[in-house]
């Protein structure tokens, strides 16, 4: 039994779910993201409120429930990571998603031209990033800025950045998370050698 898969997921007010198909389609005011839902996993949407004539205001949101059809290993394993992918979807039409890098060093820069992100960072040319249509980057003096709806297109947007210079472990040169800690490397040490 999953215990994140069994959670009900919330539908917030001004957000649209609907399946087609094995297609989960979700719509905010952020934008519309949508998500292939494996066989094996049932998909159900269930309002909290018997149909009533009650004010709509004080109504308790609908809910998405999940639950594997077959008692297997893999589909145990399935449900909770479906059930999280959803999940982060729904947040992501909702509050969006939001990395933040630093940039160390002397000279050390980034900027965003037309379409791509460069990155001025201690080689010998200028390394250029695309953006993707559906993320947002922006530069504030060291910082980096990387904003999406997709949880897992910031992310690795994100990673694609660090990696161009990932810190270097004796000056702690270079890109890193915001907030990340750098465990700095004791230099080598010159001992004077006596005749």
């Amino acid at each position: 039994m999953s215990r994140i898969g069994k959670k009900p997921i919330s539908i917030p007010q001004g957000v649209e779910v609907k399946i087609e198909g094995r297609k989960v389609i979700t719509k905010g005011p952020k934008g519309e993201l949508s998500f292939d839902l494996p066989s094996g996993i049932q998909f159900e949407i269930k309002d909290s409120n018997p149909p009533a004539t009650l004010p709509s205001i004080g109504r308790a949101p609908a809910k998405i429930f999940l639950s594997p059809l077959e008692k297997t290993k893999k589909l145990f394993a399935l449900w909770g990571t479906i059930r999280a992918i959803i999940a982060a979807n729904i947040k992501g039409i909702t509050e969006g998603y939001e990395k933040k890098l630093e940039i160390e060093g002397l000279g050390y820069r980034a900027q965003v031209e037309g379409g791509n992100l460069v990155l001025n960072v201690g080689f010998t040319h200028p390394v250029k990033i695309e953006v993707p249509e559906r993320i947002k980057i922006s530069v504030d003096k060291n910082i980096i800025i990387v904003s999406g709806i997709d949880k897992q297109l910031v992310s690795q947007i994100a990673a694609k950045i660090k990696k161009v210079k990932e810190p270097d472990p004796y000056k702690a040169k270079g890109i890193k998370y915001s907030g990340e800690v750098i465990k700095k490397k004791a230099g080598k040490k010159v001992v004077a050698t006596t005749k």
